[in-house]
């Protein structure tokens, strides 16, 4: 069986291919997927790309197996970032690592090398197990590591290609592993945001690409001018940082695109912006819409899971509601939809 390994030249990636060549895989052939922007961004910071390819490569001469690298940095920016500037631009906030995986990781990778390879094996934790009908996506044993919910927009031909060896790993163990292998990056650290940006700022990326537009900061209670933002688009509901605002802590509640004005609250009175129930819309489900009413739900790459009651509107529209009050439920934000471990598919949150 041939057997595709996504490298990144971080420690998760290397430690799977390490676990695969140690369960006796042997067609093996390595790939780094050069997505990085640095032609676009150089002029905004360093990208490691340089460095990842070069403990990729010492990974792949460590375990004796080749390494190619596929450039697909258009195809990033036409399903990836065009997309991340539109909903930016909207008003709304957007999940790109969910498309990096499902258009450029399982997409036009999978494009590039064709049916040459029956197994692509990455770093991700999560699990894919055979299921009486289906190989299902199934949550990692790492609540805090667990990256389904990036996972949850992968069609059923996707994952019935996929491995991910570390699914059933704390990172802790995960790192041992890449002590007991000698690896050249076992103390490396993960790497942080949003995948296309690497080390660079993703506020730097957004100005270089969407500019400023200054408009007002005020109380969403009272209609009280506090201060001025630099662009809607640098806040997203539920965040604090960068607002600059005394006497706080104060947090994003809500967005008024027309008039250019973000509204916020104070930590006192934050709960009154809380909800329990929403809409989200253009569902994905990896096999089939779910045949009960009663899921799990992620309203955000975290390791909090809530309760969800779904009534569908249709159209591929839902109504979800909550056991809890959440005050961070943000529009382009993604739900994911959970049947118990499984991972079953998500919706934009309306």
């Amino acid at each position: 069986m041939a057997t595709a390994v996504l490298l990144s030249g971080g420690v998760d990636s290397s430690v799977a291919l390490g676990l695969c060549r140690e369960r006796g895989v042997e067609d093996i052939t390595c790939f780094y997927l050069k997505i990085w922007l640095e032609d676009d961004l150089a002029f905004l910071g360093r990208c490691p790309w340089e460095e990842d390819l070069s403990f990729a490569r010492k990974v792949c001469d460590r375990f004796g197996v080749p390494l190619e690298v596929v450039p697909l940095q258009r195809e990033y920016f036409d399903r990836v970032v065009r997309y991340t500037l539109d909903e930016l631009r909207a008003g709304r906030t957007p999940s790109p690592d969910i498309f990096c995986n499902q258009r450029v990781k399982f997409g036009a990778f999978l494009e590039a090398v064709g049916d040459s390879f029956d197994r692509v094996v990455t770093g991700h934790y999560g699990r894919v197990e055979e299921r009486a009908d289906r190989r299902a996506l199934l949550r990692a044993v790492d609540p805090v590591k667990d990256q389904t919910y990036f996972l949850s927009h992968l069609r059923a031909d996707q994952v019935g290609r996929t491995e991910l060896p570390l699914g059933g790993f704390e990172k802790r163990e995960v790192r041992d592993f890449a002590r007991r292998f000698g690896l050249p990056n076992h103390d490396r650290r993960d790497s942080q945001g949003i995948c296309f940006l690497g080390k660079l700022r993703f506020d730097d990326f957004v100005r270089a690409n969407l500019g400023e537009r200054p408009g007002e900061i005020r109380e969403a209670e009272t209609g009280r001018r506090l201060g001025e933002h630099r662009g809607h688009w640098f806040h997203t509901i539920g965040q604090r940082r960068g607002l600059k605002l005394g006497e706080g802590p104060w947090f994003v509640v809500a967005k008024d695109i027309e008039r250019n004005v973000v509204l916020v609250s104070h930590q006192e009175r934050l709960s009154e912006h809380g909800r329990r129930a929403f809409r989200v819309e253009d569902a994905h489900w990896i096999h089939a819409p779910p045949a009960t009413s009663e899921l799990l739900v992620r309203v955000r790459h975290s390791p909090q899971i809530d309760h969800a009651r779904l009534r569908p509107l249709g159209e591929g529209a839902f109504e979800v509601e909550i056991d809890r009050a959440d005050t961070g439920l943000a529009p382009g934000q993604f739900a994911v939809f959970y049947d118990g471990d499984e991972c079953i598919g998500g919706a934009r949150i309306a």
